[in-house]
Formats: structure tokens, sequence, C-alpha cells
């Protein structure tokens, strides 16, 4: 058994590019940066800020969503597949290209100005649905049962 599953949180590097065929399916393409926090290891050795780029490629559907929705420096969670594919440059030479082929793309939200909602491509923050704050209510403690007695106590080890 094997799994090829990919999981990637970012920012959207650039607008994506979105081409359409003869039977009027899309494919859609933009990269998107992943980043590790630089740290300060106990012996004093610093460590820096580490920024991966990763190729998407989304397809029909989504391809048409991302064209709509996504903007450069949107915050992305992408669930996908890698695929690597080959292809000879003007030379000859084979050239390998890896890719995340998206199957689930959510939009994070961002947050501005203490508003809530996404930031559209208008960059006028667009609040959908508030969910009202409310304070916890209290309530009574669970009743447990008498353990004096057979009344709530099972065979079970646990």
């Amino acid at each position: 058994m094997s799994v090829n599953k990919v999981i990637l949180i970012g920012n959207v590097g650039k607008d994506p590019e979105v081409r359409y065929f003869d039977d009027n399916s899309a494919k859609a393409n933009f990269s998107l940066a992943t980043s590790e926090r630089g740290y300060t290891m106990a012996n004093g050795t610093v460590v820096p800020e580490r920024t991966e780029w990763h190729n998407i490629v989304c397809w029909r559907g989504l391809a048409q969503i991302v064209e709509k929705y996504v903007k450069k420096g949107d915050p992305l969670y992408i669930e996908g597949k890698i695929r690597t594919r080959s292809y000879d440059d003007q030379n000859g030479v084979k050239r390998y290209v890896t890719e995340i082929n998206a199957d689930n793309i959510e939009f994070l939200s961002r947050r501005s100005n203490n508003e809530g909602g996404y930031q559209g491509a208008d960059n006028t923050s667009q609040a959908s649905n508030p969910i009202p704050t409310q304070q916890p209510t209290q309530t009574t403690a669970p009743t447990t049962p008498n353990l004096g007695s057979d009344e709530g106590v099972d065979d079970l080890p646990f």
C-alpha cells in the first residue's frame, strides 16, 4: 500500500495563470510559499528562516474557482498529490518539474481593521456570517454514580 498526499498552508506567490482547452476544461497554475521560522539554538547558532516554493496545479472546476478568487498574497490551505513530469528543453535536455496537483483548496481568512471575513480581490473586507461572541454559560457539574452500589458500575476494566 502507498499514499501520495500533501497538505500545505502558505501564501500565494503570484496571480494564477489559467488556460482553457478545446473541450472547455481549465487548468490553473500558481506558486505557493511555505516558510519555517528561523531560530537560535542553545549554543548560539542562528538558523535562518527557510522558504519553500511549490508549483500548484488545479484542473476543471477548481481551476475556475482559483481564477475568480485567488490572488497574490492570499493565505491558502491546499490538499493534493505530488506529481513529477518531464519535458525536453530547447537544447534537447530532459528537465523535470515537481508539482502539487490540488484536490482541495480552502481559503484562510485574513482579518484587517478588527473586522472578520476574507480580504477579497477588491481589498475590501467582506464579513460573511460573523460569529457572535458569547460568554460561556454556567453549567452544573455532572453527577457521578454512587460507586458504593452496583448502580452505574459495569464490568469493563476502564
